[in-house]
């Protein structure tokens, strides 16, 4: 799953809040969505195409697939860094994420997902993505 280059990455650094965990005080499985989805908008943010952006874009972008590997449970108090890599963007934005622990610098999950574009005004989904991702894919690589 990681092995396709990166178009562009970020990363975020999260500590693991108290809300998060069960009373085993281990991250509940459903929050990882959670953290993919905050490198996911950094990474957005970094291609200038974000959610406000695809919107004004006439597109929308849901989530249609998600996977997620549990290697290493996450605890209360952990400091990870989650790193968000898009691999692939000419038909779906298929992004890689990474969770590993700071301290460590271990791997203790990874993931992808996929979001296909959506033209607001008709509601169908498109097969390839819009000339606008292309665009900032151009600008985010000519800025770097």
């Amino acid at each position: 799953m990681m092995k396709n280059k990166a178009i562009a990455s970020a990363e975020v650094h999260i500590d693991v809040p108290f809300h998060d965990v069960d009373s085993m005080g281990i991250v509940w499985h459903g929050h990882y969505a959670k953290y993919f989805e905050i490198a996911r908008c950094a990474l957005l943010d970094r291609l200038g195409y974000n959610y406000n952006q695809m919107l004004e874009s006439g597109f929308g972008w849901p989530v249609i697939d998600m996977r997620i590997r549990y290697a290493q449970p996450l605890r209360f108090e952990q400091k990870i860094k989650v790193r968000a890599d898009l691999v692939e963007y000419e038909n779906r934005l298929k992004i890689d994420y990474q969770v590993l622990d700071v301290l460590s610098g271990k791997r203790l999950t990874k993931g992808y997902s996929v979001q296909v574009a959506v033209d607001i005004s008709n509601g169908e989904m498109l097969f390839a993505s819009p000339p606008v991702v292309a665009e900032k894919i151009r600008e985010y690589q000519a800025s770097c």
